[in-house]
């Protein structure tokens, strides 16, 4: 298997500078058949995470009420914001008496909520959670790229190039439910990655103790905390939206082949005989079982109601009776309400007529259709001091300098992941294209571009596998390093001047006209 060299980062030491002898015995470890150790630099890398976490609060905080709707909520704020008020006012439900449905479950109405109960009901308020989600989630990727790279360097470059991801940055800054989604998806995949990890470190311990070849399947792998964690947090991803669904299917799969992975390295006889025999059934528990109790449990709040919509739908909209008596009244009331969000989701077509705002998902990885969130215009919208030719805006843009060089970077992982076995690569196609191929099963639903909220971490990770390559290798010569350098500077400084250019329409500043104009790059952007 072909893997991204970890000595790409300059902090690695070269092996080609240790003596033969060393190399040799160095490289005959059981370990070492699982690839490199992580990275020994545990403070610094904690001090990098930490800095860039610190800088992700400042970005996402910064002016976190402003703007709003003359003090209301803006965009589908004004969906979920009032929701989570009713979370408050009902302990722990929503309610819609308008429309009889809540069309999302509600995890994220009641994180939003907790920023209304500390701030009130204001911008600070609504939004506070989702900044609060935005800032953990830099604080993720650098620890998660840190390990998929075996670099500190790549790991820090990982967080900055998130804290400029115009589509992470409005989202944490917004009351809507993605950033949530995001998170814990991401959270999950780091788990699975720490589970990885754990388990190839379980078998090294295997082949030094010679308990590999006791039997055909390998040896057992005892209880896996991580992958349970995953799991869990996979199922309150789908406590937020369903579209966390996507994601439990790709990463339950991908957890299974690094299982194959992993035995047929360690020199399993029968590596698929032996993941199906010692680990299908606890990974069934933890990637199937816990997400579905975790979902289950979100709804905590409804099941202990009286009065939440279709809380006692048995007896009520359905019968008592049914081939499925020995479900409780609870679940099949809660089965029966799920059924009218998914028949409400799934006419949620355009042929009723087109959101002035929507998009396909084939426009999503280079970000060619962004959404108008806020627009106040003229002399009285807030900073232009009476002036006509002034606006304030705020657009969901994905940085053009991350997103227009999406489909090179998907054709180079999706070559190095066939091509070359490379399992890094892989993991990032698995999680980037279980938010995005899964919107094509139904082109004729109203989509949009926030939707790819939870894709962004894995283009962000899949563009610091190609700046890893790029590094080169600390056998390669200086020049050949000092080249590598330069491009990744000049990239990372790209992406960092074009969020910065950005910023005014990110955050709804007063602007000029003429700046307006001068933002709008491509016609499908008005």
């Amino acid at each position: 298997m072909d893997v991204l060299d970890p000595r790409a980062a300059e902090e690695v030491v070269d092996v080609g500078k240790v003596p033969p002898v060393a190399r040799t015995t160095r490289l005959a470890g059981p370990a070492e058949r699982f690839g490199p150790p992580p990275p020994t630099d545990r403070l610094r890398g904690w001090v990098v995470t930490l800095t860039l976490t610190a800088l992700a609060a400042l970005v996402r905080f910064w002016n976190l009420g402003f703007p709003t709707d003359k003090g209301t909520p803006v965009f589908d704020e004004k969906h979920y914001v009032p929701q989570a008020w009713q979370v408050l006012r009902n302990g722990g439900y929503e309610d819609n008496p308008g429309f009889r449905l809540v069309v999302h479950p509600p995890l994220g109405k009641q994180f939003i909520a907790i920023g209304e109960w500390l701030f009130g009901y204001n911008g600070w308020g609504w939004r506070f959670s989702a900044a609060v989600a935005g800032t953990v989630s830099v604080l993720l990727i650098v620890r998660i790229a840190r390990r998929l790279t075996r670099s500190t360097l790549l790991g820090g470059l990982a967080g900055l190039l998130l804290i400029a991801d115009g589509v992470s940055h409005v989202q944490s800054r917004v009351g809507m439910l993605d950033v949530f989604l995001a998170v814990l998806v991401l959270a999950a995949f780091g788990c699975l990655l720490v589970d990885r990890d754990q388990v190839r470190a379980r078998l090294a311990v295997a082949m030094r103790e010679g308990r590999v070849d006791e039997t055909p399947w390998g040896p057992r792998l005892g209880f896996r905390w991580w992958r349970f964690s995953a799991g869990l947090l996979v199922g309150l991803s789908c406590g937020v939206k369903w579209s966390g669904a996507y994601y439990l299917a790709a990463f339950a799969v991908l957890a299974v082949l690094w299982d194959v992975m992993a035995r047929r390295t360690a020199g399993v006889e029968r590596p698929w005989a032996g993941t199906i025999r010692r680990d299908l059934v606890p990974a069934f528990g933890s990637l199937a079982a816990v997400p579905i109790l975790a979902y289950l449990a979100t709804w905590w709040a409804w099941f202990g109601s009286e009065t939440a919509i279709d809380r006692h739908a048995v007896g009520t909209e359905i019968g008592r009776d049914s081939a499925f008596w020995f479900v409780p009244d609870a679940l099949r009331s809660l089965w029966f309400y799920s059924s009218k969000v998914l028949e409400f989701h799934e006419n949620l077509t355009t042929a009723k007529g087109p959101h002035a705002w929507e998009s396909k998902p084939w426009t999503w990885p280079m970000g060619l259709r962004p959404m108008l969130y806020y627009l106040e215009q003229g002399g009285g919208a807030p900073g232009c001091d009476g002036r006509s030719d002034c606006l304030g805006a705020v657009m969901l843009i994905g940085t053009p300098a991350l997103y227009w060089v999406s489909l090179p970077m998907l054709g180079w992982a999706l070559w190095r992941a066939i091509a070359r076995t490379d399992w890094r690569y892989t993991a990032v196609l698995v999680g980037y294209f279980a938010g995005f191929l899964p919107w094509f099963a139904n082109l004729d639903r109203q989509m949009y571009f926030f939707y790819v909220t939870p894709m962004a971490p894995f283009l962000v990770l899949g563009l610091v596998l190609v700046l890893g390559q790029v590094l080169g290798r600390a056998s390669a010569g200086p020049e050949r390093r000092g080249t590598g350098r330069l491009v990744v500077a000049i990239y990372v400084g790209l992406v960092v001047a074009n969020f910065v250019w950005l910023w005014p329409i990110l955050n709804g500043n007063a602007i000029p006209t003429w700046l307006w104009n001068a933002q709008m790059w491509l016609p499908s952007w008005r």
